[in-house]
């Protein structure tokens, strides 16, 4: 894994730690939140992903040698160096379980400690959540609109650097069943595979010798890739025959690749092909820019595809390529602070929070998360954060509230679990959220809103700094 010291972050993190050590601030406590304002991809929600790698990265967050070498050649202050020397995160955070549904404005994580540290890991902490959570949710429209289809991330080579090792993980979660990144399977527990590229076909002096020699090293797990000359006229006569022979020796081919051309159609007289010569459990597989609308298309076309690899578009979370989660002061010193803007959307929420989902009587979201001070046990209305009186109500609904205490003094406090159990667990709760917030077009618009406490203490800031 990639060696995450302390200045894996951004130099102005560096320089406000500075300002704040020189004027005996060090100790100073603050409380900061994470969230997004807007969902990735124009969906109605966001797969919350990353946060083991993030809490493990925190605990052993720490300037070496060569960091405070680099530093002092940028003339940091000696005594501040000092100080960096011995620093150590010791903060707590609070977050929502990994694999829950996460919504634009509400606090995603609320982080406490002093100045120093909470302002230190404001960009690990955004650069591995955002990027997770992003390739989390993109995962999960594919594994929607898949049905019971295999999907494998075959994004490595394709990737952003070192991304391609986070998204195999995040992909995962959001539903995809294995990956071809093995160093990522070895480190995450993940499903390996794996079938052929073009290249073998071609080093061999014929197609037929290329597909009965990988048949022969991969018996028990032979799939073939079948559009390197001509799919229909050579490819899949040639797999066909080495089927056949596999039968004789009792084995089986396990499937055939599809990764050009008109896959609906390519598929389906594939699909023909095989079953004419009585070859009904051979799996077809598609790739070749895939992404979710396209699998979309090839299921409504009724395409006979059984597995999907997707490359591109999963590990680099197109068309959007980054979720804009950012990381705002609500607390300074025990005072409540608040961020002003001419955008009223862009206008923070102050002080410590909790968040709330709402549950209607059938178990499912009720499309409500309420935000309020941390010390409140109980909301009946939750206000429009930005458009004056409008409210919902949320009595006499069943709440739960969503920000638990996951790290504390700088150590991890809850016991993670396993990425199975993260899973299944955002399985569950995808199929709790209705289906009108999961559709591509026009999904409903999942409500978050403030509490009546919450947005007079909101109120009263904003007028205080408006007057000065």
């Amino acid at each position: 894994m990639f060696d995450f010291t302390a200045t894996y972050t951004d130099q102005y993190e560096l320089t406000m730690g500075q300002a704040y050590f020189l004027a005996g601030r060090k100790d100073e406590s603050a409380v900061f939140d994470y969230f997004f304002r807007k969902n990735p991809f124009n969906g109605g929600y966001t797969i919350f992903a990353g946060l083991p790698d993030l809490l493990a990265v925190l605990e052993n967050f720490r300037f070496d040698r060569e960091d405070l070498d680099f530093l002092k050649a940028q003339s940091f202050h000696p005594d501040y160096l000092t100080y960096l020397e011995h620093f150590r995160f010791s903060g707590t955070i609070y977050a929502p379980l990994e694999g829950d549904l996460v919504f634009p404005t509400r606090p995603v994580l609320r982080v406490e400690g002093n100045l120093i540290e909470t302002q230190l890991i404001e960009t690990v902490l955004l650069n591995i959540l955002n990027f997770q959570s992003l390739i989390a949710t993109k995962a999960s429209r594919m594994r929607y609109v898949a049905k019971d289809g295999v999907l494998i991330d075959f994004g490595l080579r394709r990737a952003q650097g070192l991304g391609g090792y986070y998204a195999s993980r995040a992909a995962v979660i959001g539903g995809f069943d294995a990956t071809s990144n093995a160093r990522a399977a070895r480190d995450y527990n993940l499903k390996p595979s794996g079938t052929m590229a073009h290249s073998y076909v071609q080093s061999h002096e014929s197609e037929i010798e290329a597909f009965r020699s990988f048949a022969a090293a991969r018996p028990d797990d032979c799939v073939l890739l079948v559009d390197t000359y001509n799919t229909l006229k050579s490819g899949m006569p040639n797999a066909i025959t080495v089927a056949k022979e596999m039968e004789k020796k009792g084995r089986r081919l396990k499937g055939i690749r599809l990764d050009s051309g008109d896959l609906a159609y390519l598929a389906k007289k594939s699909r023909a092909m095989l079953d004419e010569a009585g070859l009904h459990y051979v799996k077809i597989a598609a790739s070749n820019q895939l992404d979710e609308h396209v699998i979309r298309s090839l299921m409504a076309q009724g395409a006979p595809i059984g597995v999907f690899g997707v490359g591109t578009s999963l590990v680099t979370g197109q068309p959007d390529a980054a979720l804009d989660g950012v990381y705002k002061l609500a607390q300074a010193g025990g005072r409540p602070v608040i961020k002003l803007s001419e955008t009223v959307s862009k206008i923070t929420l102050p002080d410590k929070k909790q968040v709330w989902r709402a549950i209607n009587g059938e178990g499912l979201f009720l499309g409500a998360d309420a935000v309020g001070l941390e010390e409140e046990k109980h909301i009946a209305v939750m206000h429009h954060p930005f458009v004056p009186h409008q409210s919902f109500a949320i009595e006499p609904h069943e709440t739960e509230p969503l920000l638990h205490p996951v790290m504390a003094e700088g150590k991890i406090v809850h016991n993670p679990p396993s990425l199975a159990q993260t899973v299944q667990y955002c399985r569950e709760r995808l199929e709790r959220l209705p289906a009108e917030y999961k559709r591509f077009e026009n999904p409903h618009i999942y409500k978050v809103g403030i509490s009546g406490r919450l947005k007079e203490l909101r109120d009263r800031l904003i007028s205080e700094h408006k007057s000065q």
